[in-house]
């Protein structure tokens, strides 16, 4: 029998919580010691986030399956791998948990605990971005895990989120609780409230697409997929997210 749901609840908790400490403490720490380019900044944190994703899914995935995002968790419930019930405990825990995660980034670097950002991320282009970094991420996860290959997930979606950081005009958020998370910090990862809900929006609709795409290249389940860490049917991920966000995998019979 595997780890009941409030163990892995907690483990959603933690998991995006410290993503988003790491999301955006790595941001501030790369405004400090880079602060007059850009794009070394982007490149720290970038590195930043994508190490701590692969480190956090392969700490908590056992537990949880790591989504430490609500895309992923809704594409798992999908495809069967979570129970509505379970999905909504997940959610619940990874969108206080990056709020709590956001405090404490701004804890750690002498900012006022609560704060709203101010950056504003709204037009099309990001919007777009959205779409594509999400898609792309729930593709790698389900990709990887649904043709037998779920223990390479962790370095697979650490990887992509690191590229996606670059590739996206929006630095791929791809995570609806990280993305609420960066509204409570007003520094470089962070997102004005009033730009996040389109964002949010967008991360569905590439989720959605995912999903769509996931069922036509993998129908079924690779027989190797079953060989995994996790002691439980749940999938592992994770998704980040992009920026951070985003969130991971490494699952058992069902992709995450």
């Amino acid at each position: 029998m595997g780890p009941s749901l409030g163990r892995r609840v907690l483990a959603e908790f933690l998991g995006t919580g410290l993503l988003v400490a790491a999301v955006i403490g790595s941001g501030i720490m790369a405004t400090r010691l880079s602060p007059n380019d850009v794009g070394l900044e982007l490149f720290e944190n970038a590195a930043a986030t994508a190490a701590a994703l692969v480190a956090l899914i392969l700490c908590l995935g056992p537990v949880s399956g790591a989504h430490f995002n609500p895309v992923v968790t809704l594409a798992d419930a999908a495809f069967g791998g979570v129970t509505p019930t379970d999905a909504t405990g997940y959610i619940a825990a990874q969108v206080t948990g990056a709020i709590a995660g956001a405090w404490v980034a701004n804890g750690m670097f002498g900012l006022a605990t609560f704060e709203w950002a101010a950056k504003t991320r709204s037009s099309g282009p990001l919007w777009g971005s959205e779409v594509v970094a999400t898609f792309g991420l729930l593709l790698v996860i389900f990709g990887v895990v649904r043709s037998g290959r779920a223990s390479a997930a962790p370095f697979a979606v650490g990887a992509y989120i690191g590229g996606a950081y670059f590739f996206t005009a929006s630095t791929s958020f791809a995570n609806p609780a990280v993305t609420v998370g960066r509204m409570f910090s007003n520094s470089f990862a962070g997102i004005k409230p009033s730009s996040a809900p389109a964002f949010i929006c967008f991360q569905v609709v590439g989720g959605a697409l995912a999903v769509g795409v996931v069922r036509i290249l993998y129908p079924r389940i690779a027989d190797s997929a079953a060989d995994v860490i996790v002691p439980h049917p749940e999938p592992v991920l994770a998704a980040k997210s992009g920026n951070g966000q985003a969130a991971s995998a490494t699952p058992a019979k069902e992709p995450a």
